[in-house]
């Protein structure tokens, strides 16, 4: 079985990796952690108001933090013992199609996912990933919700 784990750092994102934990798996399983870098798009600068680079810390710092996402859930998964194989990765571009064509690519059997991880706006603003995931993969998909306290 082959797991792929998307996670933005939210605490749904937290949710599915839980669950991945706690869940028992067939012998070989492996699940793949990945992250979309997603540099924003900085509207009413003009490319020449910033020296260039502004423009390449800033990509960096977005890359950076993305591959500290993925490290941390790397070390967090090994830490409670899973037999799983892990690997990880940063997808650059929109979470939406990187993790479709990440699963597509990489031969997912399944998309385990955090049920949102933006706030209200921006979801009305660009749509829910997790529901384009559904709509789109090609495997499973699972989405997890965070179960709130009592």
């Amino acid at each position: 079985m082959r797991v792929l784990l998307p996670i933005d750092g939210s605490q749904f994102s937290e949710a599915a990796l839980d669950e991945v934990a706690n869940r028992p798996w067939p012998d070989g399983s492996e699940v793949r952690i990945v992250t979309a870098a997603e540099v924003p798009m900085i509207i009413g600068l003009e490319p020449w108001a910033a020296a260039p680079i502004y423009f390449e810390q800033f990509e960096g710092a977005v890359r950076d933090s993305a591959s500290a996402l993925v490290e941390n859930a790397v070390t967090k998964l090994k830490s409670r013992g899973t037999p799983l194989r892990i690997s990880c990765a940063v997808l650059e571009g929109s979470p939406r199609e990187m993790i479709v064509e990440e699963a597509d690519r990489w031969g997912a059997d399944l998309i385990m996912m955090g049920s949102r991880g933006l706030g209200a706006w921006s979801r009305l603003l660009i749509g829910s990933v997790s529901s384009a995931v559904v709509h789109h993969a090609k495997c499973s998909v699972e989405i997890v919700r965070k179960r709130e306290a009592n």
